[in-house]
């Protein structure tokens, strides 16, 4: 059996989605890395009495670890610590050689950034923030706020809380130090290996692929298997004990049996397949995108190493700048408009031409929520990915808001790379 956690995300901001929640999915994966199942991911404002009440229902739940992150700050909203710290039936009081060393960060902090602030504010602030519960582990500050390891007080039953601070950077430079530290360290012995796979697929619907897992449910025991529907993609991620293994790998043959014409990936994502690809085979790409504004080439940059295939990319909306940017016959576009098939050719051609890459990208289109007509509504888009061996298309009649349209467009443009690039489920 593995062990199991739950976990708190504190703030206002992040309740209300003002700020997305980057720490409790990056906490659940790191900690399934240690054989940990997280069962809630539980978000709640800056208000004590919500904070409680979570910590509460977590430890109903009967899990060892709970693991809080936000509300160590120096305003008079974070208020985490001292929660956590009554909760767990220990009183905080201010620890004075946590309290020098927070404002010796802090005091470097300002000199650094030119901050000048109120003194005795300041000292206020540094002082709530070195607040320790009686009997807690602390966990040297990576930014100004420290991190804590807050066992239940002698004879009460519950969890260890683990207390970590909300900005992410600091969250995860802290990380290391959390896991080793003494309380947690001790839960984390002999902790089973927790393994987990993804395979992918492009082309499948979801009621093909249940009734699929419905037929092989006897041969996949011990297999919690999870389906998600993005953009057309069908991921298939699978959690499993390390005894389970002959399930999954019957799992995947029976995916492969039955849906191998659309199976696409058994490990990368299509981002990652693409990057390899053109890695592997030595080739380099551009894009020229109308509709989506340079998002395709945001994601092709978002790996490390792509500068070793990624040459440029040009957003070129006016007609004006698809005729100086990307030499787009101005006929072409008198003729069959911006949004069309030839013309998303010609940007592809345009941008294979102006970089010098091996492949080029094109895509035009209307994403609304205005500018459709009857022959082009919203949501029509052209892709053509052009290649040293000739190249693929693909007209889009895309619904949703315009967001969802700029980004199923791209995904669509990296499938169809992935298609030139690889082979695999026709994009």
């Amino acid at each position: 059996m593995s062990i199991r956690a739950g976990i708190v995300v504190t703030g206002t901001e992040v309740l209300t989605g003002r700020v997305a929640d980057a720490n409790g999915p990056w906490l659940a994966e790191r900690l399934r890395e240690l054989g940990v199942d997280v069962g809630h991911v539980v978000v709640v404002g800056d208000r004590p009495a919500d904070l409680r009440a979570a910590l509460g229902f977590l430890e109903g739940t009967g899990v060892p670890l709970v693991v809080t992150t936000g509300g160590l700050g120096p305003t008079a909203d974070d208020l985490t610590a001292d929660v956590v710290g009554e909760y767990q039936g220990r009183p905080s009081s201010v620890d004075a050689a946590l309290e020098q060393r927070i404002a010796a960060v802090v005091e470097r902090l300002m000199a650094l950034r030119g901050w000048r602030a109120d003194a005795e504010s300041t000292a206020a602030g540094v002082r709530k923030q070195a607040r320790v519960p009686d009997g807690a582990t602390v966990l040297e500050p990576v930014g100004t706020a420290p991190g804590l390891v807050v066992p239940p007080a002698e004879g009460r039953p519950g969890p260890v809380v683990l207390v970590l601070p909300g900005p992410p950077g600091e969250l995860r430079g802290m990380w290391p130090a959390a896991v080793a530290a003494g309380p947690v360290a001790t839960l984390l012995e002999g902790a089973p290996e927790l393994r987990q796979a993804t395979v992918r697929m492009w082309g499948t619907l979801e009621a093909q692929l249940a009734a699929t897992l419905r037929e092989a449910e006897p041969e996949l025991g011990g297999l919690e298997i999870t389906t998600c529907l993005r953009e057309g993609e069908l991921e298939i991620v699978t959690r499993y004990a390390p005894d389970a293994q002959p399930a999954y790998d019957r799992l995947v043959e029976v995916l492969t049996e039955r849906h191998g014409d659309t199976v696409f990936s058994t490990g990368p994502d299509l981002d990652d397949v693409v990057a390899e690809a053109l890695s592997g085979q030595g080739l380099t790409v551009a894009t020229a995108e109308s509709c989506t504004g340079g998002l395709l080439a945001g994601r092709l940059s978002a790996r490390p190493g792509s500068s070793g295939y990624l040459l440029g990319g040009v957003t070129a909306y006016a007609n004006s700048a698809k005729e100086a940017l990307l030499d787009v016959p101005a006929d072409l576009l008198a003729r069959h408009g911006a949004v069309s098939a030839e013309v998303a050719a010609a940007m592809a051609e345009g941008a294979r031409a102006r970089f010098g890459a091996d492949v080029g990208v094109g895509i035009t289109g209307v994403a609304g929520p205005g500018g459709g007509t009857a022959d082009k509504p919203v949501g029509t888009v052209h892709v053509c990915v052009v290649g040293p061996a000739g190249g693929v298309a693909r007209a889009l009649r895309l619904r949703g808001s315009r967001t969802a349209v700029r980004d199923r467009s791209v995904t669509m443009a990296l499938h169809l790379l992935r298609e030139l690039l690889v082979g695999g489920p026709p994009a």
